[in-house]
């Protein structure tokens, strides 16, 4: 039985560092103006989605062309500091996203690839082994660990 083969690609180690390098110094550049939030934190937060960032943008404006309007308490400096971090962070944020759905898919493909293929070899050495071939046995015994059924 033939195995289906949906990605053949070998990724140079050169680019593999580069890329690496890449997103470190990314992610070293961008730490000190980053938060991190536990699960609990984030579950308690308003949520800015694709329907209110406009809505947001929109009173920005307000602020600026109607300032009467702005509630005593309401920090002005904050509410444009925040805005303008959404404002820059959403593109990065789409990129980010992206790559992390395209390098995750193909890391998933090629993880089941390689898994089917490591399913027939062990699926060989189980028959050299039924059948006494004595340089299989040592290799299913180590591999019947991972592969046998539970």
């Amino acid at each position: 039985m033939a195995q289906e083969n949906q990605i053949s690609v070998v990724i140079p180690q050169e680019t593999i560092d580069e890329v690496a390098t890449k997103l470190q110094e990314c992610k070293t550049a961008l730490a000190p103006f980053l938060q991190a939030l536990t699960a609990n934190e984030r579950s308690g937060l308003f949520k800015m989605g694709d329907k209110s960032l406009p809505t947001v943008q929109k009173v920005k404006g307000y602020t600026e062309t109607n300032p009467e309007f702005m509630p005593g308490y309401m920090d002005k400096d904050e509410f444009l500091k925040d805005e303008t971090v959404v404002s820059q962070l959403t593109p990065i944020a789409n990129v980010l996203e992206q790559l992390f759905s395209d390098v995750d898919d193909t890391r998933l493909l090629a993880g089941s690839e390689a898994l089917q293929a490591a399913l027939l070899y062990y699926g060989q050495v189980n028959e050299a082994n039924k059948k006494g071939v004595p340089s299989a046995k040592p290799i299913y015994e180590d591999l019947k660990k991972r592969f046998s059924k539970k």
